[in-house]
């Protein structure tokens, strides 16, 4: 499992605009130079987290990029979504395969699960599997704000 390379370059530049000044707007130039990517690439990274409310495009002399929210408010999961999309990790394509049935649980108790297999109450096993790890990286990702992850750092080279 790995996340693309423009999550990365959005997370970084997430960072960095959390770390500039309140109300200094950081120009694409800028971001692009400290990313070591171009500007082209970077502008459609950015525009995606505008369009999502994270961050907000500023114009004119002084313009460029600002965080639409607080640090404390923009989750490591929300820039990965941005990015990466909201769909599951994980989806079972052999769910009508005689051979799968080896694989499939009866979950009978939970009727009302919604990955039951046609109806009889078997669920499949490497799925619920999967369906559990992506929960706790999900999870994960909630918990940690970009705020979060800079107070760390502070509270690392303060020692």
């Amino acid at each position: 499992m790995q996340f693309s390379k423009s999550t990365g370059h959005a997370l970084h530049a997430i960072i960095h605009l959390a770390r500039a000044e309140r109300g200094q707007h950081v120009g694409i130039k800028e971001l692009a130079a400290l990313l070591g990517v171009s500007e082209s690439y970077l502008s459609k990274i950015m525009s995606k987290l505008r369009q999502d409310g994270i961050v907000r495009a500023m114009t004119g002399a002084s313009g460029g990029y600002e965080l639409a929210k607080s640090a404390n408010l923009i989750t490591f999961l929300d820039v990965i979504q941005v990015v990466e999309g909201r769909q599951k990790m994980y989806e079972c394509f052999n769910l009508d395969s005689q051979q799968h049935q080896l694989f499939f649980e009866s979950n009978v108790q939970d009727s009302h699960h919604s990955d039951h297999h046609a109806g009889n109450g078997c669920e499949c096993l490497v799925k619920k599997v999967m369906d559990g790890a992506e929960q706790q990286m999900v999870h994960y990702l909630q918990r940690h704000t970009i705020q979060g992850a800079l107070d760390s750092a502070a509270s690392k080279s303060n020692k």
